[in-house]
Order: C-alpha cells, then structure tokens, then sequence
C-alpha cells in the first residue's frame, strides 16, 4: 500500500502540474476569469493532496500500524476524484450540478487528515 500511495500521489502530482500548464496556455486567454478561477482551485487542491498522498506513503512504510494510515490514504485518493473533479468537470462544462459535489470531496481531504492525525496521536 505504501507504494501505491506513492505512486498515485506522483502520477497526480504530474497530473496536476500538467493541468495548470494546459490551463494557463490553452484556456486562460479563450476563458472567462471565474472559468479558470475554478479550475486553478481543482489544480491547487490536486496538487497539495497529491503530495500529502506521497507522504501518506512514506509514513505507510515507516509504520507497523497502517490501518489508519491505508484509509487515510484512500479517502484523500476520494477527495481528490470528487473535490477536484467536480471542479475540473464544473470549469469545463459550467453545468452547476457538478459544484453540488465539491463539497464532498472537501469534507474527504478533512477526514483524510484527521485520520493521520489520529494515527500519530495513537502512536506512543
């Protein structure tokens, strides 16, 4: 698992990176501000969690006692799909149903860190 998370969270990583450049070239001059406003928040958002994955992947393979850990792992892999997403998809389409998503995938990167949390605060 710790691998995993290492993996997806460089893959999105680059994901992320690659977005904002496609984004800031392709999209911004043709673009109304509040288009790419949002999607420069999916790109953000993305990006620290595809980092926070990483490190949720090096913690993993430091630690005997993964199980809060491996969930904090998916439900941050859950925020990104459903928080940045719904940005990206809300950006691209402007269909305002989409925004009523976000949410969920904000309170996922919460619980995802909470969980670490609590995996260090149980530790010793």
């Amino acid at each position: 698992m710790s691998r995993l998370a290492i993996l997806l969270g460089s893959a999105n990583a680059a994901l992320a990176i690659a977005l904002s450049a496609f984004a800031a070239h392709a999209l911004r001059p043709a673009w109304p501000e509040h288009r790419y406003s949002i999607f420069q928040i999916a790109v953000d958002y993305h990006l620290y969690h595809a980092l926070g994955l990483v490190v949720v992947g090096i913690l993993l393979a430091q630690h005997a006692d993964r199980g809060l850990l491996k969930a904090a792992a998916a439900v941050m892999l859950a925020g990104m799909i459903l928080f940045c997403g719904s940005l990206y998809f809300l950006s691209l389409t402007e269909l305002a149903w989409s925004g009523r998503i976000t949410p969920f995938g904000g309170v996922a990167f919460i619980a995802s860190w909470g969980l670490v949390m609590v995996a260090y605060f149980r530790r010793n």
